[in-house]
């Protein structure tokens, strides 16, 4: 008999519960030994230190009694926990800013994959804006700063085992560039079979049968893969103080000076050690993370950790306002406290997955904002929505290659022509979820600074220099195709049925 998921989310553990437990734990153990024995020295060193984590991450999940929040206890967080930016902004910056940058260390996750939006390999390799990827927009923002101020701001990459082979390749275009580059890899775990809770696994390999055996998991890994790299040292070595963590397809998430200087300003026993930049939610964002203050501590609660019966509540925008936008400012030395320690607590996220074959697996995995509790005098900051841009679809891909931005030094800015701050709504639908796809139906971006609301579905291609303003909707049925014409202008139009525009 094992124990199941089902199991584990009910009251105090009975003695058999127990014993069955311990029998999970001392067969996961016998298993990863066996996985280590078949690889090459170097290779289970770095492995043992992964699955050192993971067998505490496993420990932690089997002892998980249901929701790992008490939802009587979740209290809005204290006005002063979370301040606005204006009020940050308002202090002015220092005459040598330079100073402050360079205890600076620009982070960015660099773990996942392209597929979501069908490209093989890192998404940070995709181009989003004049041929430039997110890797070169991030490259060439921190050097603008670098030589702006004469600073030393440095950019770590944390990628996975996923993208690291293929981002150190590229890596070389940048060695004349004025930034300096370290890479660091997240773990690797193994996923797990749901009955058995045994790994899938049947060597260290990655790739033949092994493909879809392992993962990384999630970005709360950054802790501790940090401190065991030896790079976080290093760092340390160099009197840098703080990282700047966030999303590699964050567009928004440039370096702030204004928050930057707000953190160095703090006197040395009033030092925040955590700062999680948090913007105001809006109904495309009700699934977003969201800072609550639980038992004295502001705490990060996500979707996946809400008793069913209260998620319609946590989605309200009225309870909650803001949401987590991933942009982080952390105290390294902090980091480096609490992890020599041993007492980051982080919440396990149990990710189900159904792989290709139709086995059901789990992912365990922890996410970088849900730490806050566990620093001194960490807060909020409520940020403009610029600073939350992602890119996670084809139609958020239309919106940053359009004119509604202009790009700066790797910054992607709201062009002043656009008479309303706020982003229009786009939902293309599947004929352009992948990138390839998507770029053969616009001959070029179209004119999108009076748009509102766009809405595409079916086999729809658009012409040269087409405008769209207000709200437009396309919809070619099954079987149909509509070709917008070039130099068209739709305004507050709906389009349906079919129509073809063929060269002769």
């Amino acid at each position: 008999m094992s124990l199941t998921v089902a199991a584990l989310t009910r009251g105090p553990m009975t003695e058999f519960e127990e014993k069955l437990r311990q029998q999970h734990e001392d067969s996961m153990h016998r298993e990863l030994e066996a996985l280590l024995a078949t690889a090459n020295k170097a290779e289970a060193e770095v492995s043992r230190k992964d699955f050192d984590g993971f067998k505490n991450l496993f420990h932690r999940f089997l002892q998980v009694k249901g929701p790992s929040v008490d939802w009587a206890k979740i209290n809005r967080p204290p006005e002063e926990s979370i301040q606005p930016y204006d009020k940050i902004k308002a202090k002015g910056l220092p005459e040598n800013i330079t100073a402050c940058l360079n205890k600076l260390v620009v982070v960015k996750l660099n773990g996942g994959l392209g597929t979501s939006m069908g490209c093989k390999g890192p998404k940070s390799l995709i181009s989003v804006r004049n041929e430039n990827t997110f890797l070169d927009l991030t490259v060439q923002q921190i050097e603008h700063l670098n030589k702006t101020f004469n600073a030393d701001v440095p950019l770590v990459l944390m990628n996975s085992f996923n993208t690291d082979e293929d981002t150190k390749k590229i890596l070389q275009k940048y060695t004349h560039h004025r930034v300096k580059i370290h890479t660091f890899n997240q773990s690797r775990y193994p996923r797990i079979n749901k009955e058995s809770l045994l790994p899938i696994a049947k060597s260290m390999a990655v790739n033949g049968e092994n493909t879809e055996a392992w993962y990384p998991p999630g970005h709360g890994d950054i802790y501790a893969s940090f401190c065991n790299s030896g790079v976080l040292d290093k760092l340390l070595a160099e009197g840098r103080e703080y990282i700047f963590v966030s999303n590699i397809d964050n567009l928004g998430a440039t370096v702030d000076l204004f928050i930057l200087h707000h953190l160095m300003s703090q006197p040395a026993d009033k030092r925040c050690e955590f700062v999680m930049e948090v913007t105001d939610k809006t109904r495309a964002d009700v699934k977003g993370g969201t800072l609550i203050q639980y038992e004295d501590h502001l705490r990060l609660l996500e979707i996946a950790q809400v008793p069913k019966a209260h998620v319609d509540e946590f989605k309200s925008v009225t309870k909650f306002k803001i949401f987590n936008t991933n942009n982080l400012w952390i105290s390294l030395p902090a980091i480096k406290r609490l992890q020599e320690k041993n007492s980051m607590d982080l919440e396990i996220i149990v990710n189900p997955k159904t792989l290709d074959g139709g086995l059901n697996v789990i992912q365990l995995e922890t996410a970088v904002g849900a730490a806050i509790k566990s620093f001194k005098n960490a807060m909020g900051v409520n940020v403009p929505r610029s600073r939350f841009l992602p890119v996670k679809t084809s139609s958020d891909l239309l919106l940053v290659m359009s004119n509604l931005y202009s790009l700066d030094a790797g910054s992607l800015t709201m062009s002043k022509k656009r008479e309303f701050p706020t982003t229009p709504h786009v939902k293309l639908g599947s004929s352009f979820t992948k990138v390839q796809d998507f770029l053969t139906r616009f001959e070029n971006i179209p004119d999108m600074l009076e748009l509102d609301h766009l809405t595409v579905s079916g086999d729809v291609t658009f012409g040269k220099n087409v405008s769209l303003k207000g709200t437009v909707i396309i919809i070619a049925n099954h079987g149909d195709r509509i070709d917008i014409p070039a130099g068209a202008m739709l305004e507050n139009k709906i389009v349906s049925g079919n129509l073809r525009i063929l060269d002769h």
